[in-house]
């Protein structure tokens, strides 16, 4: 599929805007030139009809001179005719029909055409001429003389607003260079002075994105520091386990290396899938609205059954008590790995024969996942750092473990729009972890 295409936002407006004025300019142009040929048009019969009605009653001077017998050398032509129909002037020998029509008409006369204007007294009859060529030669000036402001202006229009978008593009122009001129690593914020504001809101969120992508780079780094440091250990362990079991002189002692050497391989297996799976809840979507809306229900048995079989090779009972339907927004999976990690940790350090329940409840607006257990609990100045990452409180020295179970809950829960609180058991003694989600707006209509 071919990507779509892109366009320029500044070749656009000035397009468009230079477009709209040439096609103004010529509509504004053809309509002062038509009004101004009209003007004129009438600005001629008015001096034809002023002209005729001051010769009513004047008497001519004479015959035309002479040098003057040349039609064109006339602007106006004039016969005057008596009461009793005969002419007693021309200004020219040319002469005109000699039968007047009163008011305006046009006529030709040895193919030249003339604009005529007469008028009848009752002691004459005056008809005035202009030669047609002329009369339009002198309205076209006249017009042209209109529309020149107009040609002159819109080149000098058209200037100005290329100036204007260019200046008013400049500042974007000039973020886009300092975004272009950075580095892979430079996530500092874009300067935002001098941005329009079309345009700010726009750089704000990009600085917003960058701090939030600053921060998850942080987060990885330090996260792939802690990673190599805590995977060193246990590389290191198989490494000599592998060398201890070719050193094994008899059966026995090679079994005894074999077993250790598979516990270790079991325990950097976990650590490796507890890494893979706090990365890949850190890169999820940021927001439950982001899932499905589900059943809370649903993960509790999921979660159980998987945790069933270690709960039963360390004899753990692992009960299950009172759940209802819980309808939240999130994505089964991870609510599955969260409430396994809770089981895990609980099974993993509850001394056997112990005991770890699971309770599920509506409490107000909040879906409430309780988990308790029996074992020695976590002291109350270490239940603030447990959710960090690869850190162990001092009871949990004696089970093997990366630190990494808690903070894959937190990341989780955070997700999903939840809160954690760890408490000691009352009733069983041990640990009590509580977490509560937000309810989904309403329950979904039965099949």
């Amino acid at each position: 599929m071919n990507p779509p295409a892109t366009h320029s936002l500044r070749k656009r407006l000035l397009f468009f805007l230079l477009l709209a004025i040439l096609l103004a300019s010529v509509v504004q142009g053809v309509s002062a030139y038509r009004g101004a040929l009209q003007q004129a048009d009438d600005m001629f019969d008015y001096h034809l009809q002023q002209m005729a009605r001051s010769l009513r009653g004047g008497i001519p001077l004479g015959p035309p001179a002479p040098d003057s017998d040349a039609p064109g050398d006339f602007d106006f032509y004039v016969q005057i005719w008596g009461p009793d129909g005969a002419q007693i002037f021309r200004s020219a020998p040319r002469a005109l029909p000699p039968q007047a029509v009163l008011g305006f008409s046009d006529v030709t006369v040895g193919g030249t055409s003339y604009r005529v204007y007469s008028v009848q007294t009752p002691l004459q009859t005056v008809q005035i001429a202009q030669n047609m060529s002329a009369r339009l030669a002198r309205a076209r000036a006249l017009a042209a003389h209109a529309v020149l402001p107009i040609a002159l202006m819109a080149p000098l229009l058209m200037l100005v607003v290329w100036w204007v978008i260019s200046r008013s593009l400049a500042p974007v122009e000039r973020t886009r260079r300092q975004v272009a001129s950075r580095s892979a690593g430079d996530l500092s914020p874009l300067p935002g002075e001098g941005l329009p504001e079309e345009v700010r809101p726009l750089v704000d969120e990009l600085n917003l994105l960058l701090g939030r992508v600053r921060t998850a780079f942080d987060a990885q780094t330090q996260f792939v520091a802690n990673a190599a440091h805590e995977l060193r250990s246990p590389l290191t362990a198989l490494k000599l386990q592998a060398q201890a079991l070719r050193r094994s002189g008899d059966e026995a002692a090679r079994e005894v290396s074999v077993a250790r050497l598979n516990q270790g391989i079991d325990r950097a297996i976990r650590l490796v899938e507890q890494l893979l799976a706090l990365a890949r809840e850190e890169a999820g979507p940021g927001h439950p609205a982001a899932g499905e809306r589900l059943n809370l229900q649903d993960a509790v048995q999921f979660a159980v059954a998987d945790v069933l079989p270690q709960a039963q090779v360390r004899h753990i009972d692992l009960g299950v008590g009172d759940t209802e339907p819980a309808w939240v927004h999130g994505q089964l999976d991870a609510l599955r790995i969260l409430l396994r990690n809770l089981l895990d940790n609980a099974l993993k350090y509850t001394p056997p024969p112990g005991r770890v329940d699971v309770a599920l409840r509506i409490v107000g607006a909040h879906a409430v996942l309780v988990v308790e257990d029996s074992g020695p609990g976590i002291a109350p100045p270490d239940r603030t750092r447990v959710f960090d990452r690869f850190f162990r409180a001092a009871s949990d020295a004696g089970a093997s473990g990366s630190g990494l179970g808690l903070a894959i809950v937190k990341t989780i829960a955070d997700r999903h729009g939840a809160t954690i609180r760890l408490d000691r058991s009352e009733r069983l003694g041990g640990l009590l972890v509580e977490v509560r989600f937000p309810l989904a707006d309403a329950a979904p209509a039965p099949s």
